[in-house]
């Protein structure tokens, strides 16, 4: 099993920056992957950020230049550094770790409130 811990949510006018970290920990394999999904209510669960064990990134179109993930493979930790942030982006984000198989494996975090206002 695997927990996902995610913190840094909040409540910030547009334009601002927030940072979200998760932290993972439990049966943690080496190679995966760790992500950032939001959601909104009556909307789909979409995937805002991805990156690799390997360090290897994947961004939704909407948040290309405005957000950047990263991670602490030692401290099983991913980051999602939020800058300039529109009211768009208000939704509840998930951490996601992954694990890429024939069948992929998906643990997630409770998620955090993400607020921006106009």
């Amino acid at each position: 099993q695997v927990q996902l811990v995610e913190s840094g949510g909040g409540l910030v006018q547009a334009g601002e920056s927030l940072r979200l970290s998760c932290a993972a920990s439990g049966s943690i394999f080496r190679v995966n992957v760790m992500g950032w999904y939001r959601q909104t209510p009556g909307k789909q669960r979409e995937l805002v950020a991805s990156i690799t064990s390997g360090g290897s990134t994947n961004y939704a179109d909407s948040v290309k230049g405005r957000f950047t993930i990263s991670r602490d493979n030692a401290k099983n930790t991913v980051y999602l550094q939020m800058n300039r942030l529109k009211p768009e982006d208000t939704a509840v984000y998930f951490c996601n770790i992954r694990y890429v198989g024939v069948i992929n494996v998906d643990y997630w975090g409770q998620g955090t409130q993400v607020t921006v206002s106009s």
